[in-house]
């Protein structure tokens, strides 16, 4: 198994465009090599003490692991929902060719 140097973050948004949009931003800040987005996901979630759920779109960020926390206020700053799904997970292994592509392909610092 292998450090923690590049990881995976999944964000939740309300529609296909604030995806996109999403995307586009950590994409044009050299924060993400790249995003998968997929446009239909039925979530099922506790909110404000009762079930609910959405239809969403869902990201798919592979990135470096020090740039999470800007990750985080970048998607914040624009994210349409109160408490918007951020969560990362690292990359144990893999195509090593790809993972060093991730890693220089963003802009750390």
């Amino acid at each position: 198994m292998k450090e923690a140097g590049e990881i995976v973050i999944f964000v939740t948004a309300s529609a296909e465009e604030e995806a996109h949009r999403i995307a586009e931003l950590l994409l044009n800040r050299r924060k993400a090599a790249c995003i998968n987005i997929i446009p239909k996901v039925d979530s099922l979630f506790w909110w404000q003490g009762k079930l609910d759920s959405a239809r969403e779109s869902l990201l798919i960020i592979k990135t470096a692991a020090p740039l999470l926390p800007e990750i985080v206020d970048l998607v914040k700053s624009v994210h349409s929902y109160e408490v918007p799904e951020i969560i990362a997970m690292p990359i144990v292994g893999g195509n090593e060719d790809y993972l060093s592509w991730i890693d220089n392909e963003v802009k750390k610092g």
